[in-house]
């Protein structure tokens, strides 16, 4: 769960500044995807890196050394760099974005630069558990927003660096889900890693490419309907007061939940398995519908994020930073989701993941979502839809240091995406939380009256691991 923190600290923020391409970059108007234009992921996701202080460079210096290795330490002098560096090989994420009169979105590439902000906190991040489980009015104090009144449009990311006393710091990090999905996040924010680290190129090629993943929908194509009387109702929904928790799930207690879902299945041939995913998106899914006091006689979706770069044909690029997945749907009534065997839930989840892994599905959904752009059509599903993204493979955690060599935490703050409360992601755990190897964290939205029904149902399954 989130926690509120007493910790009292004092914010110092500088003025912002634009940090520019190191190199000259091409000038250049750039078109984006049919996923790009999407409307329902046109927003800035505000993600917090968290990143333990650096003592092991102060060993065996005397004290000249000591002055010059904390020049070299300091590590907005260090990520600026890094992301001046990048900016070469990333240059439209130094543009403007904007959406067009015809609706689609334009980058124009004209190097402006990225809007870059240093600040300073006078406590420890032990004092705040490094985030971990943070509530999220602290959180936000440490990314920021910034605004524009340009002809060519808004910045499509921004940057906060902020250095704690004890020597740790965070980069708060904007970027327009427009232009990258997570594994194109993933990709330039390791990208600047490497730069700071010493390396004079990135291990993987940035390419654009957008026009690779561009519906072309026919007459005949067929746009999806969405009866709002047919969804399922929620009391609780519609509501301005959304509550925003964490839960961590250790591994144990995964275990024994795909261990149950197995037994359900015993009598089948062959034998059934389970990933992580399928079994706590099914469980989620589930505990979510319970909470909400979703009406039996209406109909929940479960809309899973997935990617497909390499089910397209031929495959995209492993330098590809655009949106690229699609989503598998699983559409059940309430009362089959409430009460039916929850082994059964997951085996629909793993179904629509094999359907959607193909080049087939994924040039339907293109051609299908082109049409919806096209009517500048955003999905409402009112709170009946649970969307699911998976963070836990983006090697964020494992990877990207700067030199510090302990990025202990990821937080992603909450994203206005099909109004907060349709959207769950699944995370690493924190690496300062040890009992937490080997599980997940999941991120959840609900209305406040909902979020007491969820806590039980999440405690549930510690109590059923505990039953074993």
């Amino acid at each position: 769960m989130a926690t509120q923190h007493n910790t009292k600290f004092l914010l110092h923020k500088k003025d912002v500044v634009l940090v520019m391409p190191a190199e000259p970059t091409p000038s250049a108007v750039l078109s984006l995807s049919t996923i790009d234009n999407d409307y329902n992921i046109e927003l800035l996701c505000q993600t917090l890196y968290v990143y333990q202080a650096n003592i092991s460079s102060y060993k065996s210096k005397n004290h000249d050394e000591i002055g010059k290795a904390q020049l070299q330490q300091e590590p907005a002098l260090i990520v600026k760099e890094a992301l001046s560096k990048a900016l070469v090989h990333f240059y439209p994420l130094a543009g403007k974005l904007k959406r067009q009169a015809d609706g689609r979105l334009q980058i124009t590439c004209n190097g402006d630069g990225v809007p870059f902000l240093e600040a300073t906190a006078d406590c420890h991040l032990s004092s705040l558990n490094y985030f971990d489980g943070i509530d999220v009015e602290t959180g936000k104090k440490f990314v920021f927003d910034w605004s524009t009144d340009s002809e060519y449009g808004y910045h499509p990311l921004v940057l906060q660096v902020t250095k704690f006393s004890c020597g740790g710091f965070t980069i708060g990090m904007g970027l327009s889900h427009s232009v990258c999905d997570g594994f194109g996040a993933a990709l330039f924010f390791r990208t600047m890693s490497e730069l700071a680290g010493g390396k004079t190129a990135p291990t993987v090629k940035p390419v654009w490419e957008r026009e690779r993943l561009v519906g072309k929908p026919s007459d005949q194509e067929q746009v999806p309907t969405f009866d709002k009387v047919s969804f399922a109702i929620s009391p609780f929904i519609p509501t301005d007061k959304i509550s925003h928790a964490c839960f961590n799930l250790d591994s144990e207690s995964i275990r024994k939940l795909k261990l149950d879902l197995v037994q359900e299945c015993d009598h089948e041939i062959p034998k059934e398995s389970f990933t992580t995913l399928e079994v706590l998106g099914a469980y989620v899914w589930r505990s979510r519908y319970r909470a909400l006091n979703h009406n039996p006689d209406g109909k929940t979706m479960f809309c899973l994020a997935i990617g497909m770069r390499n089910f397209i044909n031929p495959p995209l690029p492993a330098g590809y930073y655009g949106n690229a997945f699609v989503s598998g749907n699983v559409e059940l009534l309430g009362r089959d989701l409430d009460h039916g065997p929850l082994s059964k839930v997951a085996k629909l989840i793993k179904e629509s993941k094999r359907i959607a892994s193909s080049n087939e599905y994924v040039c339907r959904t293109l051609n299908m979502l082109e049409k919806l752009n096209r009517q500048k059509m955003k999905i409402e599903t009112y709170g009946a839809s649970l969307v699911l993204t998976d963070w836990r493979q983006l090697g964020l955690l494992e990877e990207e240091d700067f030199g510090w060599k302990e990025s202990v935490n990821m937080v992603p703050l909450p994203w206005n995406m099909f109004g907060y409360v349709d959207l769950c992601i699944f995370m690493p755990p924190c690496r300062i939380n040890a009992s937490m190897k080997g599980g997940v964290r999941i991120l959840v939205a609900l209305p406040e009256a909902a979020m007491n029904r969820f806590e039980e149902e999440m405690a549930a399954l510690k109590i059923i691991s505990d039953q074993h």
